[in-house]
């Protein structure tokens, strides 16, 4: 069973989603779950999902903040469903069960659709399901995804990446993302518009995930670097060249260069611009000032330069980067 039937076929009633329950189980992530694709619809007269939760043990479910989850059954629901939803995992490192890898194997090799939100994607790659498919996951966990998991291809900036009929997701809330494309697969565009509208929210967030990673800062290290960043900040708003930052730091240009890539990682030219857009961020989100005041404070020759740096690094404009997360635009905002 490939893409091409998930996205074409009628969806035959029920179809049984399973959400996974586990050992400290990530409660919001599960909620998604259950919220999506539980929930009774009544304003919907489509045939809706049959959602059923699996245990991966017979024992009790802790789940994140000492909650007991029950479950209405173990593994072998795995083997009669339509799509497997894993809400997170017990921990990126944390090996399955030979009993739940043998179940997960089982149902990607009849054709099962997967959907795994943020570390969720652990579990699908422990089983093997991500060799060969293209992933996301969330932020903080890519480089030891990409670690243990050598044959998948790990997507970085998605909010949800679709490969075949696995769909995986970047972070908890990007899950409801996943979900609502799940939905508007199966029942068309009007449906997931209308249980987007239910949940108060987008039918489909603009931009990618990069908007939601924190601005890199570079950690102070002690040396003659320490003074050219806080120079450099400090002069954010003006043109700021090697030769200015090799003077500050009673260097040549040519050593300066060599010395700030070995230490740093970046050129002297990328790290100015990262820490301009980390200020314009922070602008964006703090204060009200227009495009234009704060691509002059920021050093940018012009507002055109600003928003064409600005998306080809965050991913969306600087507007909708406000609109997004700009405290003013916020508490405005009508629902």
């Amino acid at each position: 069973m490939d893409k091409k039937r998930w996205k074409s076929a009628k969806l035959q009633a029920p179809h049984r989603v399973v959400a996974l329950a586990y050992p400290n189980l990530c409660l919001f992530e599960f909620g998604i779950a259950a919220e999506l694709f539980g929930l009774s619809r009544p304003e919907i007269t489509a045939p809706w999902y049959a959602f059923h939760v699996a245990g991966v043990s017979k024992s009790a479910r802790t789940a994140i903040g000492n909650l007991q989850v029950g479950a209405q059954g173990g593994l072998d629901l795995l083997d009669d469903a339509d799509t497997i939803i894993v809400p997170g995992w017990s921990g990126p490192e944390v090996l399955p069960g030979k009993a739940l890898k043998a179940a997960m194997q089982r149902a990607d090799a009849r054709g099962a659709r997967f959907l795994s939100i943020c570390s969720g994607a652990f579990l699908l790659g422990h089983c093997g399901i991500l060799d060969g498919r293209e992933a996301a996951t969330h932020w903080r966990y890519e480089a030891l995804f990409t670690q243990l998991f050598p044959k998948a291809q790990l997507v970085r900036d998605a909010l949800y990446v679709e490969s075949g009929r696995v769909i995986t997701s970047a972070g908890s809330a990007a899950g409801i993302d996943a979900s609502l494309h799940i939905i508007r697969q199966d029942h068309g565009s009007r449906i997931a518009n209308q249980v987007a509208q239910r949940l108060v929210m987008l039918p489909h967030r603009q931009g990618d995930a990069r908007q939601y990673v924190p601005a890199a800062v570079v950690e102070r290290r002690h040396d003659r670097f320490d003074g050219i960043f806080d120079w450099a900040r400090a002069n954010l708003q003006r043109a700021i060249t090697v030769d200015d930052m090799a003077s500050v730091a009673a260097m040549s240009a040519r050593n300066f260069h060599r010395r700030f890539c070995e230490t740093v990682g970046v050129t002297p030219a990328t790290w100015v611009l990262e820490e301009r857009l980390r200020h314009a961020r922070a602008l964006l989100e703090e204060s009200n000032g227009g495009l234009g005041e704060i691509a002059e404070q920021c050093g940018f020759a012009s507002v055109e330069t600003f928003r064409s740096a600005f998306r080809r690094r965050i991913g969306i404009s600087p507007s909708a980067y406000r609109d997004n997360f700009g405290q003013v635009a916020s508490a405005t905002t009508p629902l």
